[in-house]
């Protein structure tokens, strides 16, 4: 049940918002570990402990459109606060990886109907 509100609140978001691919960063939360054995393809490798310093590596927006995600969604939500608390006003908590990657994919089929539609 929790999945499917998680997807319709998302869904909802996605058609409320106007996205462009440059806009959203996807980052990958977890061990380097986890990260060797597999990880989505546009994601960025931040380990949740260091986000609050490592993410001016990759913007320095703080309104950028930021996913996050783990394994189960625990470490991302962690990180998440983190970088509330540092002032981001657009982080999300995309939860697994598996979870995320839907997610994601919806989002990118999105901006691609939105902005590359002849």
């Amino acid at each position: 049940m929790r999945n499917v509100i998680l997807m319709a609140l998302l869904w909802s978001f996605i058609t409320m918002n106007t996205h462009s691919s440059e806009e959203i960063l996807i980052i990958d939360v977890r061990t380097i570990e986890e990260w060797n054995k597999g990880h989505i393809n546009a994601a960025k490798h931040i380990e949740w402990q260091v986000i609050s310093e490592k993410i001016f590596d990759l913007t320095s927006n703080f309104d950028s459109e930021i996913y996050l995600y783990c394994r189960s969604g625990n470490r991302s939500g962690k990180a998440k606060k983190i970088l509330d608390d540092i002032g981001f006003t657009n982080v999300i908590n995309a939860g697994g990886k598996e979870e995320a990657s839907i997610m994601i994919d919806r989002i990118m089929q999105n901006v691609n109907d939105k902005f590359y539609s002849p």
